[in-house]
C-alpha cells in the first residue's frame, strides 16, 4: 500500500511541476517589468477590443526571434490579417495589412502611412484611443478579408 501512495504522490508532484499552457497574452507579454507595463497594459487592452469588435477573431503567436526576445508577435485573424502587435521602447504599434484599403474617418491611423497596402497606429505611453472608432477599423478589416477571400472564390 505504501508503494502505491509513493506513485500516487509522484504522479501529483509531476502535474504540479508541469508548465501550464500559455496564454498568447502571456507569450508575447513576458515577465512584466517596470519599464515594460504600460506597453503590456495597452496591448492587453487593445487585444480586448479586438475581441470584443469580433468575437470569431483568432490570435497565434508568430515571428519569434532574438530580435523579440523570443516573444513573437501576436497576429489577430479572420478570413485573413486583420493586423498585428509589436511592443517598441516608445510606443505599441499596430499594423493593419491591409489598411490602406479601410475607411478611417476618425483618423486612427498614424503610422506606416507612406505604404500601398499597410497602416499602422502607434500608442505612445498615456494615450487614448477612440474606442469606438478603433472597433469600426477591426470590424472594416474583417469585412474587407471576406470579401478579398470571397472574391478569389
Amino acid at each position: 500500500m505504501k508503494k502505491a501512495t509513493k506513485k500516487t504522490t509522484a504522479k501529483k508532484a509531476s502535474a504540479k511541476t508541469a508548465p501550464a499552457k500559455k496564454s498568447p497574452a502571456k507569450k508575447v507579454a513576458g515577465p512584466k517589468d517596470t519599464k515594460a507595463d504600460w506597453r503590456i497594459d495597452t496591448l492587453a487592452r487593445m487585444r480586448a477590443l479586438i475581441k470584443d469588435a469580433d468575437p470569431e477573431v483568432t490570435e497565434e503567436v508568430k515571428w519569434r526571434k532574438p530580435s523579440n526576445g523570443m516573444r513573437g508577435v501576436p497576429v489577430w485573424e479572420h478570413a485573413g490579417i486583420i493586423c498585428t502587435g509589436e511592443t517598441y521602447k516608445a510606443a505599441v504599434k499596430l499594423t493593419f495589412a491591409n489598411g490602406a484599403a479601410l475607411p478611417d474617418p476618425a483618423g486612427l491611423f498614424n503610422a506606416s502611412l507612406e505604404g500601398n497596402q499597410r497602416r499602422a497606429i502607434d500608442i505612445h505611453e498615456g494615450a487614448t484611443i477612440n474606442e469606438k472608432a478603433f472597433k469600426a477599423l477591426i470590424r472594416a478589416a474583417v469585412t474587407h478579408n471576406v470579401a478579398k477571400k470571397l472574391k478569389r472564390g
